[in-house]
């Protein structure tokens, strides 16, 4: 069963450093993430949502590939390419894959102004590990929700406060 972890962020760029951050330790399988989202509210109080993956993108690429080779079949490739473009966007925009949109605009407006979270569907994790690697971004990191166990969260919330002082500690010497 996957995990979902909410961090909030003073800012955009720290959420979004977090994240790609957390992309490159994926590789080295310290985390196994199925969605990862950076929620924004601007200063105006709209909230924006920064999806890792552009579903409609990846739905167009897909439609045209299975367009084309249809057309090709009908001796059309350019039509079916269009046609399978065209539904492949339509269908990777409706599609609802990993954190649910309302749950995560929700989040958003319960954000202050200017600030933003992270949210992470994670699957597996070593979190000492991972709280280890990512302590350069502790000082401003707090944790808002999970679905974790009482037990398992309050050992994340731990390990959180642990790294921003052992970051506040360095930052100061």
């Amino acid at each position: 069963m996957s995990s979902l972890v909410v961090v909030g962020f003073p800012t955009v760029q720290e959420a979004e450093d977090v994240r790609r951050e957390l992309v490159a330790i994926q590789k080295e399988q310290l985390v196994a993430l199925e969605d990862a989202v950076v929620v924004e509210r601007e200063p105006e109080g709209r909230v924006h949502l920064r999806q890792a993956l552009n579903l409609t993108a990846a739905g167009a690429v897909g439609g045209g590939f299975w367009g084309s080779l249809v057309g090709l079949l009908f001796l059309n490739p350019l039509l079916g390419a269009a046609v399978g473009a065209g539904i492949g966007a339509a269908s990777g925009s409706l599609s609802d894959l990993g954190i649910n949109d309302g749950f995560l605009r929700e989040v958003g407006d319960t954000l202050a102004p200017g600030s933003a979270a992270l949210c992470l569907l994670v699957r597996e994790a070593t979190p000492d590990r991972l709280v280890e690697r990512l302590r350069a971004h502790a000082p401003h990191a707090k944790l808002l929700r999970t679905n974790l166990s009482h037990i398992d969260e309050e050992r994340l919330r731990q390990l959180l406060e642990q790294a921003s002082k052992q970051a506040e500690a360095l930052r100061l010497s």
